[in-house]
């Protein structure tokens, strides 16, 4: 296969990925923020901040408020994250690996951006919006599936998977920084205020958990009701759960055993599991989790950075990844 081929579809697995975890992150980030109260003092500059993309917000807002996020997260073309470029940039990887994809594939790709892109052009409502989100995150599961189900699971098929593994192991990191960075000491800024947000805690787990649609798969495996630490650790390390991180690092070992010249690739899988199923989640929880969030999605840009140099550039074109930064198709 040639290096660019793969590449693109690389690339056509983590926009896939990444246009179902946005969709799900805005939509169930309202969701939270309606059920807490004022004091909580969580706004949406945080979501802003957990999707790494404050640096391109500031430069053309200057203010924070729902309807400027919600836009600049979803339909701004500025931002080169937001869920309707990332669809577009899904649809232009599609489109160029037209035969090597499934043709339904190629279909569902085309629709959901243009459909998608009918439905951000106009100003719409809470209620619409939910609504509109819940059918991204339906069209990218009927895309997976076609993708699983209908298409040799050869070279192109890894490549795929290593995208959205990859892509789909940064995205929980980011969404644990919404029950993290909302709910720990780290964040009260105050004892009173600590006693007033605990009975709101459960709150926040629960749309984290609903965020990866892990309820039910958290309840069977802990046995227990939502609980912070609990829910850091499903997340994070357990190996059963599809979402987790945990799964998502495993899964990316089978798939590179498929591929030639993996040696660095699965060197630097193996460093992001060391940090992230042999630390400690209790020792980490009484500090905050934000330092260590950063160490793990370093480890995770790593494992992007040794495929791009391993399959699709030559070193003199090789250019690293800043801390925070989003990784986006050259």
């Amino acid at each position: 296969m040639l290096s660019s081929v793969a590449e693109r579809v690389y690339w056509l697995g983590r926009y896939l990925e990444r246009v179902e975890n946005t969709a799900r992150l805005v939509n169930v980030y309202s969701t939270m923020l309606l059920d807490l109260p004022s004091g909580s003092h969580i706004g949406w500059s945080l979501l802003v901040d957990i999707t790494g993309c404050h640096e391109e917000y500031n430069k053309s807002h200057s203010s924070v408020e729902e309807k400027q996020v919600v836009r600049f997260l979803l339909a701004d073309s500025k931002n080169h994250a937001s869920v309707l470029n990332c669809a577009n940039m899904m649809r232009e990887n599609a489109r160029t690996t037209r035969e090597i994809i499934p043709s339904e594939a190629w279909e569902l790709v085309n629709n959901l951006y243009h459909t998608l892109k009918e439905d951000l052009s106009r100003t719409i409502s809470r209620r619409s919006r939910q609504q509109t989100l819940e059918n991204v995150v339906g069209d990218c599961q009927r895309i997976v599936g076609v993708l699983t189900g209908c298409m040799n699971h050869d070279t192109a098929f890894a490549f795929i998977q290593l995208g959205r593994k990859v892509e789909r192991a940064d995205m929980t990191s980011r969404i644990v920084d919404v029950g993290s960075i909302s709910m720990l000491p780290a964040f009260s800024r105050s004892a009173k205020q600590k006693s007033f947000l605990e009975p709101y805690e459960n709150i926040v787990w629960m749309n984290v958990l609903r965020c990866v649609s892990g309820y039910q798969g958290y309840r069977q495996r802990t046995h227990s009701q939502v609980k912070g630490d609990e829910v850091v650790k499903f997340l994070l390390q357990d190996e059963a759960f599809p979402r987790s991180l945990g799964y998502s690092l495993t899964d990316l070992v089978g798939h590179l055993n498929k591929l030639p010249n993996n040696v660095e690739v699965l060197r630097a899988v193996a460093r992001a599991k060391k940090v992230t199923l042999e630390v400690n989640i209790n020792q980490l929880l009484q500090h905050g989790l934000l330092d260590f969030i950063d160490e793990l999605q370093i480890s995770i840009a790593d494992i992007h950075e040794e495929i791009n140099n391993t399959w699709f550039r030559p070193v003199e074109l090789r250019k690293p990844v800043r801390k925070g930064q989003s990784q986006t198709q050259a």
